[in-house]
C-alpha cells in the first residue's frame, strides 16, 4: 500500500520565505519547490526558479510564516456532520472539512458495528480509494475490544477476535487496511496480531485492561500502535504501569495523543512527548460534530450530544472529540511541546506509524507536494495536496 497524488498534473509550484518546520527541524527564510505533485527541491533565501505558481509565505501568512507538510491523522471518525461509517458522500463532506484545517490525507475509521456491516464498509473504503487519493485505507478499531473499557462503542456488538472474523475484515479491505485496534488480552487476541501485521497493516492496542506483560507479549507479537493513550485503558498506577508506560518504553511502539485539553490535561499531552520522544502521532479521533455545532449526533449505533464541543454517549464516556489538527498543533505548543516536534507528530511520526513514510510526512524531494502555510499564531492559511490548492 503506498499512497498517491491525483493523476492529473498541477504544474509547478514555489513556496518562498518561510519558516520550514519539516522533519524535526526548523529552517528560516526557506523555500520548497513542487512540481506534478512531488517536492523536487527546498532551500533558503531567493535561489529559487520561476514556477507556474509562486507563493510568498509572509505576504500571505505574516512575518512569521510556517511551512509545513501536510498533517496526516491516523485515527478519525468524521466532521462537519458526516459520519466515515455513512458511506462516500459521508466521507468525502467530512474530509473537506478536516482538509481545510490542514489535514491533507486521513485513515478512515470506522466504529464496532455488526460483522457483514464492517465487511461491506472496509470494501467500500477500498474501492473509493482508487479516485480519492487522501485516503490512506481504512482502520478498524473494534469490534475485538475489551468491554470493560469499551468507550463509545456499543457492547453489544463487541466480540472476541476469532481468526475467521479477523481474517474476512482484512480480506475485505483488499490490502488497504491501515490499522486495527484490538484488546490483546481477550482469548486469541495475540494470534489476531500476527494477522494483521502478517496482511501488512498496523496492530494497534486499544481499549484494554492489559497489563504490563501482556502488552509486552502483545508488542513482541507486533502490535506497533497505541491506541488514544490514556483512554479507555488500565490507568497508570506506581506498581503496575498500564499500556501507556509500557508503550513508552518500547522503542518500536507510537503512542497516539489526542490533544484537545480534554481526552489529556495539557500538562499530560506534554508527559507524553517527554516519555516517548518522536514517537507521538496527534490524532483527532474525531466525529461528525469536528466542524459542527454543539447538539445530537451518531456515533455507529450510540446518541451522542455535544455541549460546549465536548461528545459524551448517553452513558457518560466521551465520544470521539471535535477536534481538528490544526487546532491539536496549537494546544501541543500550548502545553509546552517545541514546535519541531509537534509538527512531527502531526507529519513524520503518523505517516512512519502506517508505513507511508517515504511518500508523506516531510517537506524534501521525492515526497508528495502536501503542505499547510500557516501564520506565526499557527492558523491555517493555505493547503495544498500534491501541488493542489485545497478543495
Amino acid at each position: 500500500m503506498t499512497a498517491r497524488t491525483e493523476s492529473s498534473a498541477h504544474g509547478s509550484l514555489v513556496v518562498h520565505s518561510a519558516r520550514i518546520v519539516s522533519g524535526g527541524a526548523v529552517v528560516e527564510d526557506g523555500w520548497v519547490r513542487i512540481e506534478e505533485g512531488v517536492v523536487v527541491a527546498r532551500g533558503t533565501g531567493s535561489d529559487w526558479a520561476p514556477a507556474d505558481s509562486v507563493i510568498d509565505a509572509r505576504d500571505a501568512a505574516g512575518s512569521g510564516a510556517i511551512l509545513a507538510p501536510g498533517f496526516v491523522d491516523i485515527h478519525g471518525h468524521g466532521g462537519a456532520n458526516a459520519a466515515f461509517d455513512d458511506g462516500v458522500d459521508a466521507i468525502r463532506t467530512a474530509r473537506a472539512m478536516h482538509r481545510a484545517h490542514g489535514t491533507t490525507r486521513a485513515v478512515v475509521s470506522l466504529i464496532t458495528a455488526p460483522l457483514d456491516q464492517l465487511a461491506e464498509r472496509v470494501g467500500m473504503v477500498a474501492d473509493l480509494m482508487r479516485t480519492d487519493h487522501d485516503l490512506l485505507g481504512s482502520h478498524l478499531e473494534g469490534p475485538f475490544l475489551d468491554p470493560g473499557h469499551k468507550g463509545a462503542h456499543d457492547p453489544e456488538l463487541l466480540r472476541l477476535p476469532e481468526r475467521a472474523d479477523v481474517q474476512r475484515l482484512l480480506d475485505a479491505g483488499r490490502g488497504t487496511v491501515r490499522q486495527v485496534t484490538l484488546a490483546p488480552e481477550l482469548p486469541g487476541g495475540m494470534e489476531a496480531i500476527r494477522l494483521v501485521v502478517a496482511a501488512g497493516a498496523a496492530a494497534a492496542v486499544g481499549h484494554t485492561d492489559a497489563d504490563d506483560a501482556t502488552l509486552r507479549e502483545a508488542f513482541d507479537a507486533g502490535a506497533t500502535i497505541l491506541t488514544h493513550a490514556f483512554n479507555a485503558m488500565r490507568p497508570l498506577h506506581h506498581r503496575d504501569p498500564g499500556p501507556v508506560l509500557t508503550a513508552a518504553h518500547d522503542e518500536r511502539v507510537t503512542l497516539e495523543g489526542i490533544a484537545d485539553n480534554i481526552h489529556l490535561h495539557p500538562h499530560v499531552i506534554k508527559l507524553l512527548f517527554d516519555e516517548a520522544p518522536g514517537r507521538v502521532a496527534l490524532v483527532t479521533d474525531a466525529m461528525a460534530a469536528a466542524g459542527s455545532a454543539d447538539g445530537d449526533y451518531m456515533l455507529g449505533s450510540l446518541h451522542v450530544t455535544v455541549r460546549d464541543g465536548v461528545a459524551r454517549v448517553d452513558s457518560g464516556s466521551i465520544a470521539g472529540s471535535t477536534l481538528t489538527q490544526d487546532v491539536a498543533l496549537r494546544r501541543a505548543v500550548e502545553a509546552g511541546v517545541p514546535l519541531a516536534d509537534a509538527v512531527d507528530a502531526l507529519t513524520r511520526t503518523p505517516a512512519r506509524a502506517i508505513g507511508v513514510d517515504a511518500q508523506l510526512g516531510e517537506l524534501t524531494p521525492g515526497r508528495l507536494g502536501d503542505a499547510v502555510l500557516l501564520s506565526g499564531d499557527l492558523d491555517v492559511v493555505a493547503v495544498w495536496t500534491g501541488g493542489a490548492p485545497a478543495r
